[in-house]
């Protein structure tokens, strides 16, 4: 098989787990083409951002002492993974280049005294610089021949919208496939930086945070594979966080959509984007936990089996929002009030998660994160409140609860069970959605009710004898 395999920062972050992927890559290469994509090691993406609020701050010594705590854990752990002193020493040599290019980067940012978008890339960029490397040289040191390349030299082409950047997927597959098949045929395994590639002038671009996944999905979908891995410290896709819910199950099948879904709704160990490469192509996709690989984790495929067609997959909650209940008599009937309403807040930069406008279009109601909450307020008082808004009502810290399943489609009862349990629990809602696709069902409670909300669904749904 072709197979692209995902490491996750946590997966990497000792000498222990570095051995352990390395041996069980090789094994794996004896009958299959192995590509690999890696995060940066753990804390070392947040490390890297917080050099560059330094810079901002002026704060030079500081950046240069992160700059400083990065470099000695990589070179402990190059130490510490690789038995063989050539070896060792050749990937010494390695990281001590990216190092001082590195301290040049932060000593020009600090010149300058600005950070930009551009320059920010740049920077966290060097997280999977150096992962790739220890990642690949510990498949060297077992025998095995290997390569690390960034998200650039696998040939990653992006537009340059820096720090949240979409590939340019054309050329992307032609370069991608191209250097991966010449990988393969010399049996070398690439080892590939996730969560970058560049621009067309060789600007270093990022995907946003999670985008590892997205890079192997990216690489995944250019050289046709058989199958894509996500390995992270989770076993896959659970009915509810297990933090919440202790009887929470494993979800052995689940389809595109319905882990698109899960992915908006705080599914953490996916990127949103990640499933587009994915959807033309039809490529499974397997979430698994690298600690524990007798567990063949969650499969994501373009059409499940019927048996796992149940009603309700998952319960999901995002806490931490905020809601806006937006009112006027003049938005009745006056064509383009909504457009006006999410162009204002567009325009700020604030992404609404949920909306709804009840028929008589006397108000609409949304919901953000309580970190926009106040800027979004602003935003639309300066600009339409005494237009088309008379009022406004506030409601701070609200949780969404979200149910997701494709067997919620033609479904009857499903709402009433639903707002049944939540009604046992006496909790108030204050706002519900439904799309017409049926796939979920979203409602709003209070942040301190969302725990026991989730719960109460995942009894009523027996989510724990899924499967």
């Amino acid at each position: 098989m072709r197979l692209v395999i995902k490491y996750g920062g946590t997966s990497i972050s000792s000498a222990k787990d570095i051995q352990g992927i390395a041996n069980y890559v090789n094994s794996l290469s004896k009958h299959n083409d192995i590509a690999i994509v890696c995060s940066a090691i753990s804390g070392t993406t947040d490390d890297l951002i917080e050099i560059s609020q330094s810079i901002k701050k002026e704060n030079k010594e500081k950046a240069e002492q992160l700059a400083s705590k990065i470099i000695n854990r990589h070179k402990q752990l190059a130490k510490q993974t690789i038995k063989k002193s050539t070896t060792r020493k050749k990937l010494l040599e390695k990281l001590d280049t990216d190092f001082q290019e590195l301290f040049a980067l932060i000593e020009g940012m600090v010149l300058l005294g600005e950070v930009t978008p551009r320059s920010m890339d740049y920077l966290i960029s060097f997280g999977e610089r150096l992962s790739i490397k220890l990642i690949s040289f510990a498949i060297s040191d077992i025998g095995k021949k290997s390569i690390p390349l960034t998200g650039k030299d696998v040939g990653i082409v992006t537009d340059s919208n820096f720090g949240e950047s979409k590939p340019l997927m054309d050329t992307t597959r032609l370069r991608v496939s191209k250097t991966i098949d010449l990988q393969f045929s010399k049996k070398t395994i690439p080892v590939i930086g996730g969560f970058t590639g560049a621009d067309q002038h060789g600007h270093v671009t990022t995907f946003g945070r999670g985008g590892s996944d997205y890079t192997a999905t990216i690489i995944g979908s250019c050289i046709k594979a058989d199958e894509i891995w996500l390995m992270s410290d989770v076993d896959g896709l659970m009915t509810a966080d297990p933090k919440i819910v202790k009887n929470a199950k494993l979800l052995k099948e689940v389809s595109y959509i319905e882990a698109i879904e899960m992915a908006l709704f705080g599914a953490k160990q996916i990127h949103p984007r990640t499933f587009e490469p994915l959807l033309t192509k039809k490529i499974p996709m397997k979430i698994r936990n690298s600690f524990n690989v007798k567990n063949e984790g969650t499969l994501v495929t373009d059409s499940p089996s019927i048996s796992t067609k149940n009603t309700v997959k998952c319960v999901s909650n995002i806490r931490h929002n905020g809601l806006i209940d937006i009112r006027g008599g003049s938005m009745v009937g006056t064509p383009g009030t909504a457009a006006k309403i999410f162009a204002t807040l567009a325009k700020a930069g604030i992404n609404v998660m949920m909306i709804s406008q009840n028929p008589s279009e006397s108000s609409i109601t949304i919901v953000v994160k309580n970190t926009d909450l106040d800027k979004a307020v602003n935003v639309l008082e300066m600009e339409l409140l005494g237009k088309i808004i008379k009022k406004l009502e506030v409601t701070t810290d609200v949780a969404i609860i979200a149910l997701i399943g494709l067997g919620m489609r033609g479904t009857v009862g499903v709402a009433s069970k639903v707002f049944g349990a939540i009604e046992k629990n006496k909790i108030n809602v204050a706002m519900i959605t439904q799309g017409s696709s049926e796939l979920n069902l979203a409602f709003v409670v209070k942040d301190s009710d969302s725990n026991v909300a989730v719960q109460a669904l995942h009894n009523a749904f027996e989510l724990d004898k899924i499967n």
